[in-house]
């Protein structure tokens, strides 16, 4: 009886470990995180993970009750956190990329209830939608859950990961956000910085033309025409951003 119920401990713990990282990191992901992705989809695929990798890992005893196994709950909910973390920034990458294109348009009024993100423009929307869609046409989520199984392997289970070289990576990606939202937009900004410089010589021109009568659906127009010719140049920027989040994410792993 003593035995039975030491190897369903083993079992227990073996299923526990692996289950809290790849909880925190489905509980925070953007990608996997919003409203269309519901609590029990999460908890099956936490599920599901958790006992795949106890079947091909060995994955050590550690009694969570203890001091240690406090201090490892931590470790792995950290872990999971740090993963979902570069996730989160490369989204939001988009929502400030679709910030500037509103702010210019003149869109800023115009928002929308989003569920993973909160108020936010309308062409932030459209970036969002625009960017998942490209997550899963590269076989985003894939490519994530491999680099999730992987992560045990790179940093085991047992391993501290907050060090300082950890925190300098993750503020340069954070720097490396705006980057990519100046990429994403760069197009239509500078086509509408443009088009307001043009009208502002036309005020300069005729100071009697109304010029919100002209201005605004001046740029609401260009900005719609030429956010449609660069949608191809928007998704192979996306794209890259996608391709640095996996980088960025086993680089943490490896410490590479």
């Amino acid at each position: 009886m003593n035995i039975e119920m030491l190897n369903l401990l083993d079992k227990f713990y073996a299923l526990v470990w692996p289950m809290l990282r790849i909880s925190a990191f489905l509980a925070f992901a953007s990608i996997f995180s919003i409203r269309a992705v519901s609590l029990r989809i999460r908890l099956s695929i936490s599920v599901v993970l958790a006992v795949f990798l106890s079947l091909h890992l060995d994955i050590p005893r550690i009694d969570p009750a203890t001091a240690e196994g406090l201090k490892e709950i931590v470790n792995q909910l950290f872990v999971g956190l740090v993963m979902a973390l570069i996730m989160q920034l490369a989204s939001a990458s988009m929502v400030v990329a679709g910030q500037a294109v509103s702010g210019s348009m003149g869109l800023s009024m115009a928002n929308m209830i989003d569920p993973s993100f909160g108020n936010v423009p309308v062409i932030s929307q459209f970036f969002t939608i625009l960017g998942t869609l490209v997550f899963l046409s590269i076989g985003g989520h894939l490519i994530v859950f491999g680099l999730l199984l992987e992560s045990f392997t790179l940093f085991p289970i047992g391993k501290n990961l907050l060090t300082q070289d950890l925190l300098g990576k993750v503020t340069a990606w954070g720097a490396l956000m705006f980057i990519a939202a100046l990429l994403i937009s760069l197009p239509v900004v500078i086509t509408l910085l443009f088009v307001n410089i043009g009208v502002g010589f036309i005020t300069r021109a005729a100071p009697s033309l109304n010029i919100f009568s002209v201005g605004l659906p001046a740029l609401l127009i260009a900005g719609f025409v030429v956010l449609w010719l660069s949608i191809p140049s928007v998704i192979q920027r996306i794209t890259w951003l996608w391709v640095q989040t996996f980088s960025q994410m086993r680089s943490l792993l490896t410490g590479g």
